[in-house]
């Protein structure tokens, strides 16, 4: 009889990404050298005319050309403002900064109001720093440390230097380095045949790998074979890091402590959060613009997105006014659902479009958004079933369209999951989700207008 073969099963260790509400959306979906907009694409659909007029907005963010200008993305709820905020930072990529915030954010116990918009500008800022690096990196061939006396007298002896001899392809470099170097190699672990290399400015060592030379020998470890570095043992390398205005603000703000035990302690403990002085951000200023005007760095103004802009304050929006006419300042993206209504903090005033106050509409470039058609509606639902890995029968793909075009598209796009967990229940073949899912979610979960009629033939929940 033969032996039985244990089996057993290998789980996959691919991430599982959550669905969220935009998770479809790809970018603006343009075509073309003019950038026209097909009725659908990057996961949008509908809203031609605003995706177009977004399509221009990245193309001056790209030429640098929109910093301290303002936009107004306005129209009704579930009309993909948010969306196409998203889709523009699709467009614009991880190299430009993208800082979204909800207008309710920037209340706080701690934190003035101005304060906290003022630090999301300077995260929409970006600066990229170009450094010019002296290098030293090879192959070590030789590493001998030499002693001497002590100084101190006794009978121990230290290292007074060390000798290393790097190879690379074209040819190789004997270096005598301070004793502190040697510290930082015996800390990366280097032995004769790794690829390293040396910083002529800090002494920093980093350990790259295993010489490829060395690869068919027999090592129990798993090392990381690399080839010998191409041209001289000492070069220069260009490196390019970017950073944001409010990186530089919090590392200049934060003092540094001691290393006494009260210092430590301290640092171990949450800070509270504190403001930034203007005259440190002037101070910041003076040096960015001395290393743009050097070459050492570019400004790489971002965009900074405010959701729900009518929670903002007369306050909040004056300060908003002179934060654009900085010299410093990112694209303001703005968007709000609301038609007239009273600004927040001047109820004495006369309603105003959009809840904004009418010297800084003036400035504002308004792109507004329509409701979406019965076809929209549908290739939607459809869009987003695909991405939740949903099946829809075509009979509840009209059901789902029909109540996202009389009740709300949000509402329709809710009743997926419960639906899908309804057809899974039911037993059906590949958990495909019929019109009687539908249905039966819809009377298990109110929208809002039959809840508020509910409460209008009732005398309310409290009495």
């Amino acid at each position: 009889m033969a032996a039985t073969v244990p089996v057993s099963e290998v789980k996959s260790n691919t991430r599982e990404s959550r669905t969220a509400a935009h998770s479809h959306i790809k970018g603006l979906g343009l075509k073309g050298p003019d950038g026209r907009a097909d009725t659908s694409g990057g996961g949008f659909v509908g809203q031609a005319a605003a995706r177009e007029a977004c399509g221009l907005v990245v193309d001056l963010v790209k030429a640098k050309k929109m910093s301290g200008r303002a936009v107004l993305l306005a129209g009704g709820p579930g009309t993909g403002k948010t969306a196409l905020a998203l889709a523009v930072s699709q467009e614009l990529g991880t190299k430009v900064p993208f800082c979204p915030i909800v207008g309710s954010e920037i209340y706080s116990a701690e934190v003035k109001k101005t304060e906290a918009l003022m630090e999301n500008f300077r995260r929409a800022i970006g600066l990229r720093v170009k450094e010019t690096k002296e290098v030293y990196e090879g192959e070590v061939t030789e590493l001998t440390p030499e002693e001497a006396e002590n100084p101190l007298g006794g009978y121990g002896r230290t290292i007074s230097h060390l000798l290393i001899t790097l190879k690379s392809a074209r040819g190789t470099k004997k270096l005598r380095l301070d004793p502190s170097i040697y510290e930082a190699i015996q800390k990366e672990r280097v032995r004769l045949g790794d690829v390293i290399y040396i910083e002529a400015n800090t002494g920093a060592v980093k350990r790259v790998g295993r010489s490829d030379a060395y690869a068919t020998e027999f090592d129990l470890e798993a090392e990381e074979y690399v080839p010998i570095p191409k041209g001289d043992v000492h070069k220069k390398k260009e490196i390019v890091q970017d950073v944001t205005l409010h990186d530089l603000d919090v590392a200049n703000a934060r003092p540094q402590g001691g290393q006494d035990i009260m210092s430590m302690m301290g640092q171990l403990m949450k800070p509270k959060k504190t403001e930034i002085t203007e005259k440190l951000r002037l101070e910041i200023n003076k040096v960015v613009s001395k290393y743009i005007d050097q070459g050492v760095a570019d400004l790489v103004p971002g965009v900074l997105f405010i959701d729900e802009v009518h929670m903002l304050d007369l306050e909040a929006f004056t300060f908003l006014n002179r934060a654009l006419e900085s010299p410093l300042s990112p694209l303001v993206i703005l968007a709000s659902n609301r038609g007239l209504t009273h600004i927040r903090g001047a109820p004495n005033l006369p309603p105003s479009a959009h809840g904004i106050p009418s010297d800084l509409l003036a400035r504002l470039l308004i792109i507004p958004t329509h409701p979406y058609t019965p076809a929209e509606i549908k290739s939607i639902v459809s869009t987003r079933s695909r991405t939740e890995g949903l099946q829809l029968a075509p009979a509840a793909l009209d059901k789902i369209s029909s109540l996202g075009e009389k009740v709300s598209l949000r509402y329709g796009l809710q009743l997926l999951a419960p639906a899908s967990i309804l057809a899974k229940v039911a037993g059906r073949q590949g958990g495909v989700i019929e019109v009687g899912d539908v249905e039966e979610c819809e009377g298990l979960f109110l929208d809002a207008g039959r809840s508020a009629k509910n409460l209008a033939s009732t005398e309310g929940f409290i009495a």
